[in-house]
């Protein structure tokens, strides 16, 4: 490990004598080009960052101008010259530094400002292998590095808010702080390092290596939060991965800044209310659904949602699956509720909520693909888990139907909706289902038959009945109870992934009563 030179401090203050730009994102270049030269910074540039400067009349030197060295390979080696990395890493008041510099004819680079070429957005639009890896930069992120080491001296900018700090602060008096040096470099640095993240996942892909040895994850930070899941805890929100259509996608039209429980419970309950066709209304508290309904319109879905427990829904999320209407919102806002997320809504919608103007909508411009291919990372003490998301779907060709009765056509649909919204319930989860309305959840219990107990309980409360419906648990009944609970409630139908040393006497029990019950093969736990 190398030993820390002893050089001199670096003052506080640092003026900028000469910039190398150098960028994919033209983005305000030109505008920022215009003010540095206007305060005698001598500009250096390369290739289209160059032309672009050039064509709006600022003077301007090609880097080749510096080395000696064109541009050559495509473009691959141009800034890759200890022209430029020793005017960007050299110590300008370290004696041995500044005579090199002197003996070899390095000018100072005081600012660098450089963003990258754009793999991740290469990737996302589907680029081939020989596009992506040319968009692989090279030379940007070592110049970035570079200048971030040596921040005593050079301040580095990788994206335009960081440039109209600099700017800001030239305009006072010439010079960087090192205080803003100091948070330019932790940008860099992590710049860089989401950059890297990014292409060392998809290489990992490209050669099928679903896990690879090291795995990096990258996010960009959406918000800063008052708190987080409680008010002693700090908390920020990211974005991270590809774009999925969601909650740290979403745009949100009003309502004050989402909490770290919101963000939470409003991402369970949009990924859920995605698995449905028809229109349908989900209704979370506290990470679990305690509504989902279907309906021929959002309104009636909403109002049958809300009747399996319009005590919860009391301070909820609201997640629906189709543009947002008058006649829904409406009948939303007579309840107090926290988020309402929806792919759209119409002008009349927005309206009705406005009107409540501590309620936050979001809207996401499309659902998210329920069976679609992601992960899901889950912190631990030392480390993380990362695990494939749940694409389950259960189609009636996939059931086995274990009992001496066959079930109904309509019992079919019930089970399979019972058992979809299962999917989401924290386990032990059991789930009461008929007509595409959920009746009864009993969710998060230390055993299957305190679940159905809750359940049944809640659907009593709220004056559901029970009778004829479907009963989905998301994992195996490990004794009979559990089954005979539900039965007992009013079911006639049960659905869950089998695969217990208990099946038969739990098969044998559903006999004897009269149910049919199918197994599904798989189990959908969620904790």
């Amino acid at each position: 490990m190398p030993a820390a030179p002893d050089y001199p401090a670096a003052s506080d203050r640092a003026p900028i004598k000469r910039a190398l730009l150098s960028v994919s994102d033209k983005t305000g270049l030109v505008e920022a080009a215009k003010v540095l030269a206007d305060l005698g910074v001598e500009l250096v540039s390369t290739g289209g960052t160059k032309a672009a400067i050039a064509a709006a009349g600022l003077p301007v030197k090609d880097v080749s101008d510096l080395t000696g060295f064109p541009e050559m390979m495509d473009g691959r080696v141009k800034t890759l010259h200890p022209i430029v990395h020793g005017g960007l890493l050299g110590v300008r008041d370290a004696a041995d530094h500044a005579k090199a510099m002197t003996d070899h004819g390095i000018g100072g680079i005081d600012l660098l400002y450089v963003n990258l070429y754009p793999f991740e957005a290469t990737v996302a639009k589907g680029g081939d292998w020989a596009e992506c890896v040319e968009n692989i930069d090279i030379g940007g992120p070592a110049m970035i590095r570079s200048a971030a080491k040596n921040h005593g001296y050079v301040a580095v900018c990788t994206d335009p808010a960081d440039m109209a700090e600099v700017i800001e602060a030239l305009k006072t008096d010439g010079a960087t702080s090192l205080d803003l040096r100091k948070r330019l470099a932790a940008r860099a640095y992590a710049r860089t390092a989401a950059y890297d993240a990014a292409i060392s996942t998809w290489f990992a892909q490209q050669q099928e290596q679903t896990y690879p040895q090291r795995k990096a994850i990258a996010g960009t930070l959406i918000q800063t939060m008052r708190y987080g899941e409680n008010p002693h805890q700090s908390a920020a929100f990211y974005a991270q991965g590809p774009a999925r259509p969601g909650v740290a996608n979403a745009r949100q039209l009003q309502g004050k800044e989402l909490s770290y429980n919101n963000i939470a419970d409003t991402d369970a309950a949009f990924e859920l209310v995605a698995e449905f066709d028809a229109p349908a209304c989900v209704i979370v508290k506290h990470a679990n659904p305690c509504g989902v309904a279907t309906g021929d319109d959002l309104l009636s879905a909403y109002k049958r949602a809300l009747e399996c427990d319009p005590v919860s829904a009391f301070g909820g999320i609201v997640a629906v699956n189709r543009k947002l209407d008058r006649a829904a919102a409406e009948a939303i806002v007579e309840v107090f509720t926290e988020v309402v997320i929806a792919p759209d809504a119409d002008d009349d919608a927005v309206a009705v909520f406005a009107a409540k103007k501590n309620l936050r909508l979001l809207v996401t411009g499309a659902l998210p693909d329920a069976h679609s291919a992601g992960e899901v990372f889950r912190s631990v003490a030392g480390g993380f888990l990362v695990q494939s998301r749940d694409t389950t779907l259960i189609k009636p060709a996939d059931l086995k139907i274990v009992t001496k009765r066959q079930p109904t056509q309509d019992e079919i649909r019930d089970m399979l909706f019972a058992f979809t919204i299962g999917k989401h319930v924290k386990s032990n989860a059991i789930v009461f289902a008929r007509a595409g309305q959920t009746l009864g959840i009993g969710a998060g219990q230390m055993n299957r038959k305190d679940s159905a107990r809750i359940a049944a309980i809640r659907a009593a409360d709220f004056g559901l009945d029970l009778k004829g419906s479907a009963c989905a648990s998301e994992a195996f009944f490990p004794f009979a109870d559990g089954l005979i609970q539900a039965a007992e409630a009013g079911a006639t139908a049960v659905i869950q992934p089998g695969g217990s040393i208990r099946d038969e006497e739990v098969i044998a029990a559903a006999d004897e009563r009269g149910l049919a019950m199918a197994f599904t093969g798989i189990r959908v736990f969620r904790h």
